[in-house]
């Protein structure tokens, strides 16, 4: 699901007013801005002349958008071509540090990029790289066995048809490369008598792109990395897409901002002092008025927390999402 969309060349990040409420009672100092895309949360920041931004982005497509704002507001914007898991490899000191936030959306324009694959009305070959990855999704469609690919397209794409794709893509892959159009037309053919709102290969397309880019364990580190770099009073603020990005930023906040464990699952666990302090415990979701303009937005959900404590550790986190990390891992 894309984040923000372009519309007669204008740019729409998601729930941007809604964040800018929750940030700017902390307006004079850094900001940063992990997912930079086309650099719309970062350029409102720096609106106000108060407020620095460091923007990291894996796509190193975004440069040209990076590089005006550096032109625009120079010593209070800097940027790095890193993944958001790499946050604790940062040299960064005395820096005001107010906040860190996250959009994990994907833009029009890396959508409508064919080179990228991530659109089902591409042509080429299945790519869906996003940027400092080690494999793509064809390496995933025409070399993983079967037993694993159906894994893949059932856990991250929630996919009810997948022994059946995955038996027509190793019918296919024995013949000829599947490439993105050949995908799609496998999956039209499995799911041809399906009446349903979405496009009948959103859920194989989410759970490649989500393979490929490690989009699990990319979370988890960034969510870790982020607290230990904050100080105390610091938010951290996370736009989700999908279900199993928003199930792991719940319970990363929830759990932590709580006496005991939210879980059944593991035994009581007493902390001195909460990690977080929620606001709200419901996410914010788009007005009607924000779908109305983008229709992408209406799957987005913001959720945010201030940091109240400098000593927690994650174990029961990691070990919540363990399965899905480890299904990350099988290529």
């Amino acid at each position: 699901m894309n984040a923000t969309i372009n519309l007669e060349n204008k740019h729409f990040p998601v729930l941007l007013n809604e964040l800018i409420s929750i940030i700017s009672p902390l307006y004079g100092g850094t900001f940063i801005d992990c997912t930079f895309g086309q650099g719309g949360y970062s350029e409102k920041i720096l609106e106000n002349n108060k407020n620095n931004i460091i923007a990291l982005d894996r796509d190193k497509e975004v440069l040209k958008y990076a590089d005006k704002l550096k032109l625009k507001y120079k010593n209070r914007f800097k940027f790095y071509n890193i993944k958001f898991s790499q946050l604790d490899k940062l040299k960064i000191q005395n820096i005001n540090l107010r906040g860190i936030i996250f959009d994990l959306g994907y833009s029009l324009n890396q959508i409508k990029n064919s080179q990228k694959g991530l659109s089902f009305s591409d042509t080429g070959k299945l790519n869906m790289r996003m940027g400092l990855n080690d494999f793509s999704a064809d390496d995933v469609v025409s070399k993983m066995d079967e037993s694993n690919l159906v894994k893949v397209f059932k856990v991250f794409g929630n996919e009810t048809y997948s022994k059946k794709i995955v038996r027509e893509i190793v019918k296919k892959r024995k013949e000829q490369a599947i490439k993105t159009q050949d995908l799609v037309q496998i999956i039209d053919s499995v799911k041809k008598y399906q009446k349903t709102k979405i496009h009948n290969s959103t859920k194989v397309f989410q759970a490649l792109r989500i393979l490929v880019n490690k989009e699990i364990s990319e979370l988890i580190d960034a969510l870790i990395n982020s607290f230990n770099l904050i100080p105390i009073g610091g938010i951290m603020a996370v736009v989700t897409f999908h279900s199993i990005e928003d199930k792991i930023v719940k319970f990363f906040f929830k759990h932590y901002s709580e006496q005991k464990n939210t879980s059944r699952y593991f035994p009581e666990t007493k902390y001195s002092e909460r990690c977080f302090k929620l606001i709200n415990k419901k996410p914010i979701l788009p007005s009607a008025d924000e779908i109305k303009k983008n229709p992408p937005s209406r799957s987005a959900k913001l959720r945010y927390a201030i940091k109240t404590n400098q000593n927690c550790e994650f174990k029961e986190f990691r070990e919540k999402f363990k399965n899905l990390i480890n299904l990350e891992d099988i290529i």
